[in-house]
C-alpha cells in the first residue's frame, strides 16, 4: 500500500492558496503527521506492508533517466520564462536526490531560489511560488490504481494537481520494485481518478463521473481494459459534480464481497450504466441503461443483492458524515475497514451490521476532504478466498 505522510508541502497552505490547492483550511502539520502516523501503523498492525510515496521518489531519483523526466517536467511550465527556466534548472541541477524530491513535492519559492534573472522574477513576489507545492500528494488513491496485474496512471482534473501523476508515473516506470508492470493509462489521456474507481468483483468496475472523472475517460479506461482481458463489464456511475461528492467513493465503497456503505441521500437514486467487453453489431463495447446502480453491479458481479449497509442517519447527521468521509473507508479484508473516528453514527450502524471498524484520528488530515480509502494507493492485493 502507497502512502505519502505529510510533510513540507502540508505547510505552504495559507490564507491565499488553501482554496487553489483544494484545501479547506489551514491543517496543523505535526498533527496531521501523527494522525497519518497513526493510520500507517493500523494497516501495519493488520499485516499490511507500507511503502511511502516520498521513499520511492529519491530512489528514482537517484537514476539518471528518471531524473531527467521529472526535472524536464517542472522545466516545461510556460509560466516559468527563459531566464527563470535557466536559473531553475541550475538550482535543480546541484540537489541530491532526497533535496530534489523534497522539491518536487513541496515546492520553490521565489525566495529560496539561490538566483534568478528575468522579468518573470523581478515581478514576483518573494513568498510566490516558482514551483507549486502538491498538498493532494496525501490522497495516493486519486494519481494510481492497480487493475489486475497492470496500474492506470490516472489524468487529473484539477490543475492544482496534474503534477502529481508526473511523480507516479515515473515511480511505476523506473522503481525496481514495479518492474515489468505495465502502465495502462496516463496523465495525457482523458480526465480520470483513481478515487472513482472501484473493483467490484474480479472483472467488474465502477468508475464515478461527475465532477474530477469525465464520462470520455471511464469510456478510455474501459477500452483498455476489456482490450487486455482486465475487465468484462465497467459501469458508469454518474454522481453530482460538486465538491462533497468529488469522487464516487466519497458517497460509496466496498466493506465485504457483496456489501457497499453508502450516503443515504443517493442510495435510492445512484444510477449506472453498463458498459461491456461484448461487442455490438459496429465493434463497439456494448452499452446499457441506466438502471440503479446496486441492480446493475449485482447483475455484473453475479450475485443476487449487493446489499447497502443501511446507516440509517437523519439527514442532517448523514450529510455531515459524509462531508467528514464517513463513507470513505478503506476495506483492508473483508468486513475490515479503516473510518475516521470522528464519523460516530456512520461507524456504529457499521459495526452492527458486522463490519469491524478500525478507528483513525483525522481531524487534521480530512482538511482535504478525503478520509482512509483516499490517503491510501493498493499496489497489490491477496487474493479473497
Amino acid at each position: 500500500m502507497v502512502l505519502h505522510r505529510p510533510g513540507a508541502e502540508l505547510a505552504r497552505l495559507t490564507p491565499r492558496n488553501n482554496d487553489s490547492l483544494l484545501f479547506d483550511g489551514i491543517p496543523w502539520v505535526q498533527r496531521a503527521q501523527e494522525e497519518h502516523d497513526t493510520f500507517a501503523d493500523a494497516l501495519r498492525g493488520r499485516g499490511v506492508e507500507v511503502l511511502y510515496l516520498a521513499e520511492l521518489l529519491t530512489d528514482v531519483l537517484t537514476i539518471p533517466q528518471a531524473r531527467a523526466e521529472l526535472t524536464d517536467a517542472v522545466l516545461s511550465d510556460v509560466r516559468l520564462g527563459d531566464s527563470l527556466r535557466s536559473a531553475v534548472g541550475d538550482h535543480l541541477a546541484g540537489l541530491e536526490p532526497t533535496g530534489l524530491a523534497g522539491v518536487l513535492m513541496a515546492g520553490l519559492a521565489h525566495e529560496e531560489l539561490r538566483t534568478g534573472a528575468g522579468l518573470v522574477y523581478a515581478l514576483m513576489d518573494r513568498h510566490d511560488f516558482v514551483i507549486d507545492p502538491l498538498p493532494n500528494l496525501l490522497f495516493t488513491r486519486d494519481s494510481a490504481v492497480r487493475i489486475g496485474n497492470r496500474v492506470a496512471v490516472t489524468s487529473l482534473f484539477m490543475p492544482a494537481r496534474r503534477r502529481e501523476t508526473t511523480l507516479t508515473r515515473a515511480i511505476y516506470r523506473h522503481h525496481p520494485r514495479f518492474a515489468g508492470i505495465e502502465i495502462l493509462y496516463g496523465p495525457d489521456l482523458e480526465y480520470l481518478e483513481g478515487g472513482d474507481i472501484l473493483a467490484l468483483a474480479p472483472g467488474v468496475l465502477a468508475v464515478g463521473v461527475g465532477e474530477r472523472t469525465r464520462a470520455a475517460g471511464a469510456e478510455r479506461l474501459a477500452r483498455r481494459c476489456f482490450a487486455r482481458g482486465l475487465a468484462h463489464t465497467v459501469l458508469a456511475v454518474p454522481i453530482a459534480q460538486e465538491r462533497a461528492t468529488m469522487h464516487l467513493d466519497t458517497v460509496c465503497t466496498m466493506v465485504d464481497v457483496d456489501a457497499v456503505v453508502m450516503y443515504p441521500n443517493i442510495a435510492d437514486t445512484l444510477m449506472a450504466y453498463t458498459v461491456s467487453a461484448d461487442e455490438d453489431p459496429d465493434g463497439e463495447p456494448r452499452i446499457s441503461g441506466p438502471e440503479p446502480f446496486l441492480t446493475a453491479a449485482a447483475k455484473a458481479m453475479g450475485i443476487d443483492t449487493l446489499r447497502i449497509i443501511d446507516t440509517g442517519l437523519d439527514p442532517v447527521t448523514a450529510e455531515r458524515e459524509q462531508w467528514d468521509d464517513g463513507n470513505n473507508t478503506l476495506a483492508i479484508a473483508p468486513r475490515l475497514a479503516v473510518a475516521y473516528e470522528r464519523n460516530v453514527e456512520t461507524n456504529a450502524q457499521l459495526e452492527r451490521a458486522g463490519i469491524e471498524v478500525i478507528r483513525i484520528p483525522g481531524s487534521e488530515l480530512g482538511s482535504g476532504r478525503g478520509g482512509p480509502r483516499c490517503m491510501s494507493c493498493p499496489v497489490d492485493r491477496a487474493p479473497i478466498a
